[in-house]
């Protein structure tokens, strides 16, 4: 039963971080949401900002001046929290793939590896947590920017909407978490 649980734990925690990272390195995190007949598809992520032209499927991207330049608080602190997030999960990953009991590292010691398995689930909590709030904080603030503009009666063309990247982050943080309650709570 100990051994099904752990590899659950580390099909899912693995999974789940790759959900991180591909939402940290992708660039849709919000998405046009217009309604009218629009001859491009534009995105807008932690890094660069594309514009996809829908008739030809032709697509730019506009890099962010520089890391270090001023950006919007939610890009900064949703990088922040999703890099921290990401080497974190990535850490615990290695950490779980030591501590399962069907790795011969350690086989000795049966209460080492399971400290690792329970050390590897409260890594990717933090982890969790730290992508969860990142994502979060994002669509709070895309929502809340939205919700200004409508209730100013201001409309500019165009509205952005959560993109797949804010799901995708959403997703793998939630499946982190899942597996660090797997591998805390229910591993004992």
């Amino acid at each position: 039963m100990s051994a099904a649980l752990q590899m659950t734990a580390f099909g899912l925690a693995l999974l789940s971080t790759l959900f991180l990272l591909l939402a940290t390195c992708t660039d849709c995190w919000m998405v046009n949401a217009d309604d009218s007949l629009e001859v491009s598809h534009k995105c807008r992520g932690l890094w660069r900002e594309c514009v996809t032209n829908m008739q030809d499927g032709v697509r730019t991207c506009d890099q962010y001046d520089s890391i270090l330049a001023d950006h919007p608080v939610k890009i900064v602190v949703t990088r922040t929290l999703l890099i921290t997030a990401d080497l974190l999960a990535g850490l615990a990953l290695a950490t779980l793939l030591l501590g399962l009991d069907c790795i011969k590292f350690l086989k000795e010691e049966p209460h080492v590896k399971l400290k690792m398995c329970y050390g590897a689930g409260v890594i990717l909590s933090i982890g969790s947590i730290l992508g969860l709030v990142g994502s979060v904080w994002y669509a709070v603030d895309v929502y809340m920017e939205r919700a200004m503009l409508v209730s100013h009666n201001i409309f500019l063309g165009v509205h952005y909407d959560f993109g797949w990247s804010c799901w995708l982050g959403m997703a793998g943080s939630m499946g982190c978490f899942v597996a660090s309650v797997l591998l805390t709570c229910c591993l004992y």
